[in-house]
């Protein structure tokens, strides 16, 4: 793992604290803020993934993914870059959403600086596949959910 001095913290949660209603898909719907320091200078672009690996699914589900966010970005806020598909297919932030009765989830905001552009707007999946390598550094921060 590339880890250097990136951080990321969120405005809407604590580190390892449970995600606001708000930002729940029972909720509002309303993705995080999130701050942003210490990026590469070398960096080119800074992706953004939400995943859930608590997700009763082989992969996981993943809620959020933007590309395309400049490198001098210090606050990361909803409807900035470009949304590539989440596990519903969807070019959009969808909030956590467990089955009711699954325990807490952890939902892992990632971010990454980068050393090239992403091309298009791949999956999760096909952008670690094609992108490990243009890696520069990464680091996340975890917020918790859960419903009755």
């Amino acid at each position: 793992m590339a880890r250097g001095s990136l951080t990321i913290t969120s405005r809407s949660f604590d580190p390892c604290g449970a995600i606001p209603r708000e930002c729940a898909l029972e909720g509002l719907n309303q993705a995080p803020v999130f701050d942003l320091v210490g990026v590469p200078h070398t960096a080119v672009e800074l992706a953004l993934i939400c995943h859930d690996p608590d997700a009763p699914q082989p992969r996981g589900f993943t809620h959020w993914i933007v590309y395309g966010l400049p490198p001098d970005l210090t606050i990361l806020e909803p409807g900035l870059g470009r949304y590539g598909p989440n596990s519903l297919g969807q070019r959009s932030y969808s909030g956590p959403n467990p089955p009711p009765g699954h325990g807490t989830h952890h939902y892992y905001f990632w971010v990454y600086a980068l050393a090239t552009e992403v091309q298009g707007e791949p999956t999760r999946e096909s952008f670690l596949d094609a992108y490990a390598g243009a890696i520069l550094e990464q680091n996340r921060v975890v917020g918790t959910y859960s419903r009755g």
